[in-house]
């Protein structure tokens, strides 16, 4: 085979590679968002319920007690996908970028055509050039799954308050405990984004 077919064949090749990654891309986000959807409308359907039986006080503990781990199981399960989604979609963006390199040394001559794929400074400022976005570690924060975290957070420290109330605590100590619990369970979910997307650095 001459050179000329040789890159004819890489050429199509990496043309068919850079299809399935976007393909792929495209199936994380519909399912990040149909977990977020998902998880939201049973939490929204909860405060409803809630809502119903808070005029009456039997029913109101009971029903909390049942709710409230569901949710909290439920979002972690969802917080947990979602993550899983980032990084498969970080490594799709990834490998597209690296194509597009590709383009760009061979093809684009004196034009400035797939440039971003070429900017320096690692896969990460590459990644976050494509997407308009920056390499900045609070990007992590803008993620579905640190809007998922938080809520996940918000509902361990109502869990906490409302145990802490039932055995007895004082109210301001109860929501003090909620407050407090609510932002490790916060901290601990970002620690665990940061290191699962650490290494897409390298």
């Amino acid at each position: 085979m001459d050179q000329d077919a040789r890159e004819q064949g890489l050429l199509n090749a990496l043309t068919t590679e850079h299809f399935v990654p976007q393909t792929s891309r495209s199936a994380t986000i519909t399912e990040s968002v149909g977990r977020a959807t998902v998880f939201l409308s049973l939490l929204s359907a909860s405060l409803i319920g809630l809502g119903f039986v808070s005029s009456s006080a039997h029913l109101t503990k009971p029903y909390l007690g049942a709710v409230l781990p569901t949710l909290v199981i439920t979002g972690l399960l969802t917080f947990a996908r979602l993550v899983e989604n980032m990084v498969e979609n970080s490594l799709d963006l990834k490998r597209i970028q690296r194509i597009r390199a590709y383009y760009h040394r061979q093809f684009a001559g004196e034009h400035d055509f797939f440039a971003d794929a070429v900017t320096g400074g690692g896969d990460t400022q590459t990644i976050a050039a494509a997407v308009g976005g920056g390499a900045s570690r609070w990007q992590l924060l803008l993620t579905t799954a640190a809007m998922v975290g938080a809520v996940n957070a918000l509902l361990v420290g109502l869990g906490a308050t409302l145990l802490t109330g039932v055995a007895g605590g004082s109210p301001t100590f109860a929501i003090v405990l909620g407050v407090a619990v609510a932002l490790v369970a916060y901290a601990a979910q970002l620690a665990f984004i940061k290191r699962a997307s650490i290494w897409l650095s390298g």
